[in-house]
């Protein structure tokens, strides 16, 4: 009677077969196909939300330097600048790029209006576009009449 030691029980026992290998690849492939695109929506959406949430804030620090100086600046860099009065209205270095590393485009009031508009061209930096590419604007209109 031949008997079995503790060593080649283990030895048989050691390791997964290939098709057991192949199941558990097969399944993360699986879920790898139905979360990926679930993160990837979810990057875009506060990659937009981000944007969408600077210009308001970039708009406030426009109205205070109107406030502050009479006037509206020339450019954004002027808000991260001190101005004249020693005052700096973002405090930041620079100025806030867009979620997708570009900068924001101002456009001041021209023609002795109060409105201004500022904005950024989306992932693709191109006018336009839908998702992710979509041009996110924020414009103040302001009625100068009393």
């Amino acid at each position: 009677m031949k008997t079995r030691t503790p060593s080649t029980v283990a030895n048989k026992n050691a390791g997964f077969s290939i098709a057991e290998l192949m199941v558990v690849i097969l399944i993360i492939g699986l879920l790898s196909t139905v979360v990926v695109p679930k993160v990837l929506d979810r990057l875009s959406d506060a990659k937009t939300g981000k944007a969408k949430a600077d210009l308001p804030a970039i708009a406030q620090a426009l109205d205070q330097y109107m406030i502050s100086n009479g006037r509206f600046p020339d450019s954004l860099e002027d808000l991260v600048n001190p101005d004249e009065n020693g005052r700096q209205f973002l405090n930041q270095r620079t100025v806030p790029k867009d979620p997708w590393g570009a900068e924001y485009e101002y456009l001041p009031p021209s023609g002795g209006s109060n409105e201004y508009e500022i904005r950024t061209l989306g992932r693709d930096q191109q006018p336009g576009g839908e998702g992710e590419d979509r041009d996110i604007t924020y414009s103040m209109v302001r009625d100068q009449q009393i």
